[in-house]
């Protein structure tokens, strides 16, 4: 089982080093994509702390990949969505961290792991 859990470690290094989003950056921005609009509902659906989340967020509307709108209805509320940037650079890490894992994975195992849902 240790062996199980140093390869899926060795393998989130791989696909960190195939892009320059870290996973972290990855799974903030495919959070948002799949409608993750608000860091408090990002959290929750990543499984990690506000401030964590807001730290990540924050490095992203730096690079231009997200960016942030008030909520009409809701002078406190921020917004986060995906810029084309965003878009783009998920789509690109997608890409290669794709090639990667198949790269480094037997092509059954490659092929079991698209129809995990997590």
């Amino acid at each position: 089982m240790s062996n199980a859990v140093r390869t899926v470690a060795r393998l989130a290094r791989t696909l960190e080093c195939a892009t320059d989003l870290s996973l972290s950056q990855y799974r903030v921005l495919a959070a948002v994509d799949d409608g993750g609009e608000r860091a408090t509902h990002v959290a929750h659906a990543l499984a990690l702390a506000k401030p964590t989340v807001t730290a990540v967020v924050d490095g992203l509307v730096e690079r231009g990949f997200l960016a942030r709108e008030p909520v009409p209805s809701d002078r406190r509320s921020v917004r986060i969505g995906l810029t084309t940037a965003g878009h783009l650079a998920l789509a690109t890490a997608e890409v290669v961290m794709a090639a990667a894992l198949e790269a480094a994975l037997p092509a059954d195992v490659f092929t079991a792991l698209e129809g995990v849902q997590l």
